[in-house]
């Protein structure tokens, strides 16, 4: 693995895209990356404690549109060469395209965040060839039709299977076991529900033998809870779920809100010292 996942630790996110879920347009509009924005706010999210930077170009918002490789290459690429020269931090590429996996290695990229799990057309030997570590995400359909009818039997033993599999197809294609992280895929073709359900039963998943990457930050089910509509509203139900994903063993939390994030951090921590 990248670094010692002996403590949880936290993943701060740049969205290159003018249509995410929460900070659209915030660093890319009408075709040009806002870089001093960008490496300002890698950054701070850097002095506020986080250890990876998770660089994507293209929405994964339910019902989101795909984008071409070039346009996906031409939002990140430029990104990940910035930060790589002026800030001291691990880069993730958000991605599941596989030249996208490949230029964003050749730019400085250390991980390969992949909510397909290496299922797309070459993703899987692309991988084994940038020799990065990769999460595997599960997700039920695809971001344009994920959450019209989730529906599942088991959620955590359907969730636990799909994760075995892909990480025995990693480690027959030549990916080691410690290169791996594996994400349950919080809002990817599931309801609240499910999710729920999913992070009271999150220590299940360690079984697999990987770190686990969580992604609970501003998701709609923190609405349909609270009741509040307000995507810019959610901070404390952020926290309060990604603390429950650390109770359950939770090593990576992806989030918006880092100093927030590694503040409740410190504390979970300093109490499990004294346990």
């Amino acid at each position: 693995m990248l670094f010692d996942l002996k403590n949880p630790v936290v993943m701060g996110i740049v969205n290159i895209t003018p249509d995410s879920f929460s900070d659209a347009g915030k660093f890319y509009a009408d075709h040009k990356i806002n870089m001093d924005a960008v490496l300002q706010q890698t950054a701070q999210m850097k002095q506020d404690g986080a250890k990876i930077i998770d660089v994507g170009g293209e929405s994964t918002r339910p019902g989101a549109q795909k984008i071409s490789v070039q346009e996906e290459l031409d939002r990140v690429i430029p990104v990940i060469e910035k930060i790589k020269t002026n800030v001291d931090i691990f880069i993730s590429i958000d991605t599941s395209k596989a030249q996208v996996m490949k230029e964003a290695a050749r730019a400085g990229a250390t991980l390969i965040n992949d909510i397909c799990a290496l299922q797309s057309n070459l993703a899987l030997t692309t991988a084994v060839q940038t020799q990065l570590s990769v999460c595997l995400m599960h997700m039920q359909g695809d971001p344009q039709t994920m959450q019209q009818q989730p529906s599942y039997t088991d959620v955590v033993a359907e969730v636990k299977h799909f994760l075995a599999e892909r990480i025995k197809a990693c480690e027959a294609a030549g990916i080691p076991k410690n290169k791996l992280v594996i994400d349950p895929g919080f809002g990817f073709g599931k309801t609240w529900q499910h999710n729920l359900f999913l992070i009271k039963r999150l220590a299940s998943l360690k079984d697999l033998g990987c770190p686990i990457l969580i992604g609970v930050s501003r998701k709609s089910m923190i609405s349909k809870i609270t009741g509040n509509p307000d995507v810019h509203d959610r901070l404390s139900g952020s926290l309060a779920l990604a603390w429950a994903c650390l109770q359950q063993g939770a090593n990576i939390l992806r989030v918006h809100d880092v100093k927030e994030t590694v503040d409740m951090l410190k504390i979970y921590s300093a109490l499990q010292e004294q346990s």
